[in-house]
């Protein structure tokens, strides 16, 4: 049975840094692409970033030099580490993975990045910047 749990939310002062960690039970290995999507009051869900199996990243251009995610593929944990975070990043935030979504099924990163595409969701993790 798959499961994602997301931790490592929580308040956070503007400019500071928070880790995200997704632990990705129900997979094994490399064989999934995972994301990070979020949604701040009021909007809709958002997808920032994603990791394919072979290790390609994308990111939405509103985080990119600021957001990094990455995945260890021995504990099956993915992270997002936020630095320089701004109060327009508080959101909650969902951790999404997929068996399919093959590297080579597209180079456009909104493709990565919908998430109609991920079959699996954590139950999020709220994170808030504010003086």
């Amino acid at each position: 049975q798959v499961q994602l749990v997301e931790s490592g939310g929580g308040l956070v002062q503007p400019g500071g840094s928070l880790r995200l960690s997704c632990a990705a039970s129900g997979f094994t290995g490399d064989n999934y692409a995972a994301a990070w999507f979020r949604r701040a009051p009021g909007k809709e869900r958002d997808g920032i970033s994603c990791i394919l199996r072979d290790g390609t990243t994308y990111y939405r251009d509103y985080v990119r030099d600021r957001f990094t995610i990455s995945r260890d593929n021995a504990k099956n944990t993915v992270y997002l580490e936020m630095t320089d975070l701004k109060p327009e990043d508080t959101a909650v935030y969902y951790c999404a993975a997929d068996r399919g979504l093959p590297p080579t099924a597209s180079s456009d990163s909104f493709y990565y990045l919908d998430y109609l595409k991920y079959h699996y969701w954590g139950q999020g993790a709220q994170v808030t910047v504010s003086a």
